[in-house]
């Protein structure tokens, strides 16, 4: 078998243990070859008479970090065929190793994910080191445990805990497994197959127990607790996930191991997994694993050779809400911080910020008290630029104005030293225009922060054309330190989220003005899978932003934006959104959000302002049409930072969307949803509601092209002509 193909080995002792090991570099992950290669050497080592026992474990340190996710891409658009239903849980893992006559012992190091752990699971015991990461991922693709995860798992830990690691998806360490149950004993990596060539013999020699996970019973509940735990979960997941369909497969799928015996539940799982595989869910969500890995890859700057330079310092100008929540996503990171403020007062309130964002963590249990005071060292605060002498990037988070940053980066070049990086945090405002009276155009770029800084996961890092790639490489590696995904943009108004995004507020607005109502937007936007509607976000952001952000689209795009008077109305009579606990909604002190009957007044008199009538046919909008007349508008936006080449490609769009704005991923992102829609569907709406609504809805050219031919958006235009 060639040595780019997976594949597993077999060597046999003197002791008379046969060790098979998984090989398929980075990660030992479970492609057809090499499950069909466990499935030989499995029943090789069964034949052999100088084998007694068997240890399976994982190359490099790494047991198996689960099933070859690219396998399904190819599945699904049928460039292979997927293997018959239980050709792996129960052809291999059940008929072949947990029937065996010999006994098997997992060796688990590294992580045991997915596919992986229920190889383990499959085994007579199970031994880990101490920081193993064991867990069932599977339902953040969009489908189940396939290889018998779901009838293992709960018989070794319980159903409770069973069902909390499925749903959430989340890993244990090799510690706790031990105290779950999960794993039988805990070593150190240089003991690890070792200790596991013994406890085999052991369990041979009858000095340990010999367990079939599937057969276990002592952890499982009587059948009417099990039911009542499983109802409850069905009614949690339905509250937190009401558009998932997988979820609560995967519920019912445990529930038929427990009614019927752990046979009929791998069967149930197997055609389960089977269907899932082909959903719109899946699909999104494979599609969004391969984009979120993809951001990292920029042509032209990071296939070029160039190695990250070490950051080790860190200034931030400016400790307001995006400062803070930036210097304390950096400090959380190991990284030594200088906040500088323009008066004392000033800078005590932004490291009391950044105490704040801490002690939260330490209240939820994420940090302890002796971390929290560790990490809180690496932040000093500062009044003047003597101490920018030696920092190695700079993040201007001032207020969004431009002749201020202006004098703030011709400040910068003149007491960082040559190498500083210059990154602003601005949002909207043009960075060639930022730079303008500097010389240092080559190390000024865009390290864009969505609030609250230190816990949304998108950094939009945005080059200029003058912009070196070192400075981008930089940056990519300080935004995977800090645990954010970054995506490279091009420079233009609003940058790629922002920008994509504009005409969400701007169509709810025209909608309303139209006769819809306020709430029936919000409701329609959430029960799609927002988080939130475009009226409780102007809230949540502030009207003050919210006008700020929207002047420079209107600004810069006059053509195609919608001019509504009912927030500047609102505004005036001392509405600002959350903060002053009257926007679209009305708060109490805990912050919840009831509707306003007030705001009626507030409409009708922009509507006086603007000349326009209640549209009977838009009193009467379906949830549907709610959802494609706000975001199919966004959809043409997209296309044109596509077109404009401010995207590398259309997937970094789609992971902009999720986690800049919180579009839901089981959607795939924007534009994987629009094409799901279709080209030809959404340009045909768009030009309809352009004739009866004007200029806001016309189609962009990009989009009507590829409407044209029935050509998908994701496919862009040529890369050279990207302003990348």
């Amino acid at each position: 078998m060639s040595s780019s193909k997976g594949r597993t080995t077999l060597d046999v002792g003197a002791d008379g243990v046969g060790i098979v090991t998984i090989i398929n570099p980075p990660v030992n992950s479970l492609s057809f070859d090499v499950l069909n290669s466990l499935k030989d050497t499995c029943e090789q080592a069964l034949r052999r008479d100088d084998v007694k026992a068997i240890v399976i474990t994982g190359a490099q340190g790494k047991f198996s970090g689960g099933f070859d996710i690219s396998a399904f891409g190819k599945i699904q658009d049928k460039t292979i065929q997927a293997p018959k239903p239980g050709f792996v849980s129960l052809e291999i893992l059940s008929d072949v190793v947990a029937a065996a006559t010999k006994p098997f012992v997992a060796a688990v190091d590294g992580l045991a994910l997915g596919g992986g752990l229920e190889v383990a699971m499959a085994c007579h015991a199970r031994i880990s080191t101490p920081n193993a990461q064991l867990g069932l991922p599977e339902l953040q693709l969009g489908i189940i445990p396939g290889f018998g995860g779901t009838q293992a798992l709960p018989r070794l830990v319980g159903i409770a805990k069973a069902l909390e690691m499925m749903l959430t998806s989340k890993p244990v360490k090799g510690e706790e497994a031990l105290s779950l149950g999960l794993v039988d004993a805990v070593t150190s990596p240089a003991e690890l197959v070792n200790t596991a060539r013994r406890w085999a013999l052991d369990i041979l020699e009858r000095k340990r127990p010999w367990v079939i996970s599937y057969y276990k019973t002592d952890k499982l509940e009587s059948l009417g607790e099990a039911r009542e735990i499983l109802n409850f979960a069905r009614v949690q997941t339905r509250k937190r996930a009401p558009n998932l369909k997988h979820p609560l497969v995967c519920i019912d799928v445990i529930e038929e191991g427990i009614v019927s015996g752990s046979r009929a539940g791998l069967w149930k799982e197997a055609e389960a997994f089977q269907i899932l595989l082909e959903s719109d869910a899946c699909k999104s969500l494979v599609h969004f694993f391969f984009a979120q890995r993809g951001t990292t890859k920029v042509p032209g700057v990071t296939d070029l050779g160039l190695k990250p330079r070490k950051i080790n310092k860190v200034a931030i100008l400016g400790g307001g809400l995006m400062g803070s929540g930036i210097a304390t996503a950096l400090i959380l990171s190991n990284y030594t911080v200088i906040l500088k403020e323009v008066n004392d007062k000033f800078l005590q309130a932004g490291i009391g910020r950044v105490k704040g964002n801490l002690q939260s963590r330490v209240k939820k249990g994420q940090m302890s008290t002796e971390k929290f005071e560790k990490t809180l060292t690496l932040l000093k605060g500062s009044l003047d630029y003597e101490s920018f002498r030696d920092v190695d990037m700079v993040i201007e988070a001032v207020i969004e104005n431009v002749s201020l940053k202006q004098q703030i980066f011709s400040d910068l070049e003149k007491y960082c030293p040559p190498h500083c990086i210059l990154a602003s945090n601005t949002s909207t405002i043009d960075l060639d225009l930022i730079g303008e009276k500097t010389k240092s155009q080559d190390r000024i770029i865009g390290a864009h922060f969505f609030s609250p800084a230190h816990v949304m996961p998108l950094l939009e890092i945005v080059r200029t054309q003058k912009t070196s790639p070192q400075v981008i490489i930089d940056l990519l590696d300080v935004g995977k330190k800090i645990k954010k995904t970054p995506v490279v943009v091009g420079n233009c108004t609003g940058f790629a989220v922002n920008r994509m995004f504009f005409p969400y507020t701007q169509a709810a607005l025209l909608l309303v003005e139209r006769g819809v109502d306020v709430y029936q937007i919000d409701r329609a936007i959430t029960k799609f899978g927002m988080p939130m509607g475009p009226f409780r976000l102007c809230d949540l952001v502030g009207f003050g932003v919210a006008i700020a952000t929207g002047g420079q689209f209107v600004l810069n795009f006059p053509e195609r934006t919608y001019k509504s008077m009912i927030i500047p109305l609102m505004q005036e009579d001392k509405r600002a959104g959350e903060t002053t606990r009257k926007g679209f909604y009305i708060y109490d002190e805990k912050r919840k959000a009831s509707p306003d009957p007030e705001i009626k007044k507030y409409i009708e008199k922009s509507r006086e302002i603007s000349g326009v009538t209640i549209d009977p046919k838009l009193t009467k909008l379906s949830d549907k049409d709610i959802v494609e007349m706000i975001f199919l508008p966004v959809v043409n936006e997209t296309c044109r930072v596509l077109a404009e080449g401010i995207a590398v490609k259309a997937a970094d769009l789609d992971i902009s969307a999720v986690m800049g704005m919180g579009f839901p991923p089981y959607r795939g992102g924007i534009v994987f949803w629009a094409d799901s829609l279709g080209s030809k569907y959404i340009c045909s709406r768009l030009e309809e509601w352009s004739n009866l609504y004007g200029g806001f809805f016309k189609p962009c050219s990009y989009l009507a092209e590829r409407a044209a031919k029935g050509a998908p958006l994701s496919l862009t235009v040529d890369p050279t002509k990207s302003r990348l």
